[in-house]
């Protein structure tokens, strides 16, 4: 993709109405100064002193986090988060990024926020490095009565979006935003509008969901497949299976590839791969398939063919995985920065492979 390609298409997103659905976290850090360390004259237990703590949307809000980041004009939120203390920072860190609407992001007592509480061991001139993470969830089936709110809400904004992302954080099903009668209600949206970008991302696997744009690693493509997670599956493979599953859902596949790269499939049978952008010192992979999400949500909504979204997908990644100690996100200008070093197409490959 060459600058003006670009341009054109990143110039769209201030006009872009994109609506993400799905279980907002609060990431939660702690930062421990290991200078100052101590005992505990109870317990005669390591103390670690925390010298900082900040918090920051994650999951869904890691996905909005990069949209934002990207300029999109108009974000919506579509979740929940508790009536508690961490319910309490995360609206309020949604509320302060531009463009954010929370109309339709729910504070309820029926749910606690979801939180991952994340130590950090802080020493000068050396990356942070992550202690054993402190994780709040629910375990309860979500209720009905906030199920009926997010079919709602979809029912009005349908019409409205440019974009629809759809995540699905949680471990144990239907205990978080996207139960199967809120994802009946999104079949039903798709099926309105069949031009409308509607990405899917599950970290239980996307087995039984309506035809959507799936988004998925390796694992979770093994996942969906029934087979145990091969991370080395050959890209011939890989390349095959997106094209069945685009052509099953009428929409494209994208699976990320680590260091690989990413697989696109259309739902004609075409598909492109993009290698990942080399790597360029310590990362910290953690936010990496969110802002994949992101980029591709966006520059599909903009216009971009799916070589185009996952060329940008691919270049956020890497600016993402470089943000140690954070779940980072990557801006337009950033992008810009590393946009040369996206591989071309193979010769005899720029429209795409048929598997």
């Amino acid at each position: 993709m060459n600058h003006d390609r670009f341009r054109v298409l990143t110039s769209a997103y201030s006009g872009l109405t994109v609506a993400v659905l799905g279980d907002f976290c609060l990431d939660r850090y702690l930062e421990i100064d290991t200078a100052r360390r101590e005992t505990s004259i109870e317990t005669g237990l390591p103390v670690h002193n925390v010298a900082s703590v900040r918090a920051q949307p994650g999951g869904a809000g890691t996905i909005l986090n990069n949209l934002v980041a990207l300029g999109v004009g108009r974000i919506l939120a579509i979740g929940f988060c508790g009536d508690d203390g961490e319910g309490y920072e995360l609206r309020r860190a949604l509320a302060a990024t531009p463009g954010v609407d929370l109309g339709h992001f729910l504070t309820t007592p029926e749910r606690r926020t979801f939180t991952y509480c994340k130590p950090l061991l802080i020493e000068p001139g050396r990356p942070p490095v992550e202690l054993s993470r402190l994780d709040s969830k629910n375990w309860t089936p979500t209720p009905d009565s906030l199920t009926r709110r997010f079919r709602d809400a979809l029912r009005v904004l349908g019409p409205e979006l440019d974009a629809l992302i759809v995540l699905e954080q949680v471990d144990r099903a239907e205990t978080g935003v996207i139960t199967r009668g809120l994802l009946d209600e999104v079949a039903t949206l798709a099926a309105s509008r069949p031009g409308l970008p509607i990405l899917a991302d599950s970290r239980r696997g996307l087995a039984g969901w309506p035809g959507l744009s799936f988004k998925m690693n390796a694992a979770e493509l093994a996942t969906l497949l029934g087979e145990p997670a091969d991370e080395g599956r050959d890209l011939a493979s890989v390349r095959s299976i997106a094209a069945t599953l685009a052509a099953r859902n009428r929409r494209p596949v994208f699976v990320t590839l680590a260091e690989r790269g990413i697989v696109a499939a259309g739902p004609d049978g075409e598909t492109e791969h993009v290698p990942a952008l080399p790597v360029r010192g310590p990362i910290d992979v953690v936010g990496a398939g969110d802002s994949v999400t992101a980029n591709l949500a966006a520059a599909l909504a903009a216009g971009a063919t799916p070589r185009e979204a996952i060329a940008l997908a691919a270049v956020a990644s890497s600016v993402v995985i470089h943000q140690l100690g954070t779940t980072g996100t990557a801006t337009v200008a950033d992008l810009e920065s590393l946009l040369g070093r996206v591989p071309a197409a193979p010769a005899g490959h720029e429209q795409g492979h048929r598997p």
